[in-house]
């Protein structure tokens, strides 16, 4: 009974935050009636300081950590992010009634990183005196962009697949560039995508941002610009989407059941794929228990920064109530209160 309280207290508390609150906002004035609206050219200037605040920050942080003692923690971060959008393709997306768009979306944000759920780690093992290495901050963006362009790159090959089979024999279809007839799927329609999806506005403005950090020295900005904006900027996007999710909200009615079963359930299998390559990580590097802890708590979370512009402005067709409410309504309190299991394992396996 205790559990149950306790997920439903954290559940409260998450739709209290910014991101949650606002969508649920903008859901109720959609449901009002009301005819507010942001000006698309206003929303994309948003989209696009968001994610350049995002790629800036994780820029900097790989820059500033120790990138030979970072090389082994980060390829893992990016095979569990991609491993978890792999997964999410073959289950939540494959659900009988679940649009493949909306799967997707939703197992890219689950793949990606939460940052509040990351600091909350962070808090409990600084409480309990647990020593992680110093570089932590810097392996959410290898996770992070492995699993929202794997579940881009994902949702447009399957689109297209979509889109070849109802080609008549003989017909061509082009993407990007390439071309195949009938309903071949070949290489040049792979690399069309690829090469469509890093040229996308949304992807486009995260990997500037990422190289800015890294190459340049954008502190004086970041601070004085981005990061002041960033959560007010954010607030006004989740607004927008909620009354976008509101509009496509019956399309959820059926399977409904299928987001709430991932986003309960999820979190504990992709902490555990994330506890096992931090496990891989600490035989062949010495990599510390509470760093291992650490990658297993960003598997276990899921994005509620990077990963709503980006879905958003690369994916415009998934139904945010699909992937916000999964992510953030469910996800999070479960990737939050799953923190002490991993603690618990890393202990049994490596010890404090």
């Amino acid at each position: 009974m205790d559990i149950v309280i306790d997920i439903a207290s954290t559940m409260l508390a998450q739709m209290q935050k910014p991101t949650l609150a606002f969508l649920l906002g903008g859901m109720m004035l959609a449901a009002l009636g009301s005819k507010l609206e942001v000006p698309d050219p206003v929303y994309k200037f948003i989209v696009m300081l968001l994610l350049l605040k995002v790629g800036l920050g994780a820029g900097i942080s790989v820059r500033e950590a120790d990138l030979i003692a970072l090389a082994v923690p980060a390829l893992c971060a990016a095979a569990v992010g991609i491993g978890i959008v792999l997964l999410g393709s073959g289950t939540l997306a494959r659900w009988r009634g679940v649009s493949k768009m909306d799967g997707m979306a939703t197992a890219g944000l689950f793949g990606a990183v939460s940052a509040s759920t990351l600091a909350a780690g962070m808090a409990m093992l600084d409480a309990e005196g647990i020593f992680y290495e110093g570089f932590i901050g810097a392996l959410y963006p290898f996770m992070d962009i492995a699993a929202l362009v794997t579940a881009i790159v994902l949702a447009r090959m399957s689109a297209e697949r979509r889109a070849a089979s109802t080609v008549q024999s003989g017909g061509t279809v082009t993407v990007g560039g390439g071309q195949s007839s009938g309903g071949d799927f070949d290489g040049d329609i792979v690399r069309g995508i690829l090469v469509d999806t890093f040229r996308s506005p949304a992807i486009s403005a995260l990997l500037l941002g990422i190289a800015i950090g890294l190459f340049a020295r954008p502190e004086a900005v970041y601070q004085s610009f981005y990061e002041p904006l960033f959560r007010g900027l954010l607030s006004i996007l989740m607004l927008v989407m909620g009354m976008e999710a509101w509009s496509r909200l019956s399309e959820l009615r059926k399977v409904a059941h299928a987001y709430v079963l991932y986003g309960l359930t999820a979190p504990i299998i992709h902490g555990l794929m994330g506890f096992g390559l931090g496990l891989l990580a600490h035989h062949l590097t010495g990599f510390s228990a509470g760093g291992v802890v650490l990658l297993s708590i960003m598997a276990a979370s899921s994005s509620d920064i990077s990963g709503p512009p980006t879905m958003r402005g690369a994916l415009p067709e998934a139904n945010p109530s699909a992937y916000v409410g999964a992510s953030t309504g469910l996800g999070t309190p479960v990737a939050i209160l799953s923190i002490p299991l991993f603690m618990a394992l890393a202990d049994v396996f490596i010890g404090f």
